[in-house]
């Protein structure tokens, strides 16, 4: 069983990222607004969202967790669901969404049933769905790795979403925190991360991206798609969305004759 202190400061670490996601979805000053959080465990994000005199519904897969909410008597309705499933709510129903540290699951394959990909494109379209016209959804994640957060805002980009990645405190191994920003239906300005003053030369640390196709162009700004590299680059790409992909071999890319 945790220390009481080290359960104060998951408590405190837990509300500080809610606080920084409801900022990031920059809501409106003068009314109130109706959000989502998935998984909302045991309310301590719908604390935050009910003392800014919003009103909110939490989803979550754990009984025990919605148990623990109930017995808080937090002021949100609850469900429970599991987000790979879907969004089960009506199109256009909420001015924006938050998650703490729960989309990461998604990429784990817990049963053989479940497929990463999928999964994740099912959370997305429906959300995308659930969500009003000019709302953002602001997720908190801790991605394993770069592929998995590939994985994660392809599926976001696929589902509709606009967006990119604010990383706050990019350079404490301690404070550093990932907020998936995406927007619904206008393709925004990303919010500008904490402590990533940037000195001359440096990059930003947001990534930002569109549902728009980009072209590959070589330096004579003549377009290279289907090229060999282009070629293996999609592919890769696709492998690391759990697509099934021929293994690549000498005549990978290559033009083939016309036939006589």
């Amino acid at each position: 069983m945790a220390s009481p202190q080290w359960s104060s400061r998951m408590i405190e670490i837990q509300s500080q990222m809610s606080e920084r996601a409801v900022e990031l979805l920059g809501l409106p000053e003068d009314r109130p607004c109706f959000l989502l959080d998935v998984g909302c465990g045991s309310g301590l994000s719908g604390d935050y969202i009910s003392e800014e005199g919003h009103h909110w519904v939490g989803m979550d897969i754990s009984s025990a967790m919605l148990d623990v909410a109930m017995e808080r008597e937090v002021e949100g309705d609850l469900i429970l669901a599991d987000m790979g499933q879907g969004i089960p709510f009506r199109p256009g129903m909420f001015d924006g969404c938050v998650s703490i540290s729960a989309v990461q699951w998604l990429c784990n394959a817990d049963k053989k049933t479940h497929s990463p990909p999928k999964r994740l494109y099912r959370f997305f379209s429906t959300l995308y769905s659930a969500l009003a016209r000019g709302s953002r959804a602001i997720l908190q994640l801790y991605p394993e790795n770069s592929e998995q957060l590939e994985l994660i805002t392809a599926q976001a980009m696929k589902a509709g979403f606009t967006g990119g990645m604010v990383v706050d405190y990019p350079n404490s191994a301690k404070a550093k925190k990932f907020f998936l920003c995406l927007f619904v239906g206008t393709a925004g300005a990303l919010p500008k991360a904490l402590g990533a003053e940037c000195a001359d030369g440096e990059e930003s640390q947001q990534a930002k991206f569109t549902n728009e196709r980009t072209r590959f162009r070589n330096a004579k700004g003549k377009s290279v798609k289907k090229s060999r590299d282009w070629v293996l680059e999609k592919k890769e790409r696709r492998r690391r969305q759990g697509k099934e992909v021929r293994a690549d071999t000498r005549y990978t890319g290559r033009k083939r004759r016309p036939r006589f």
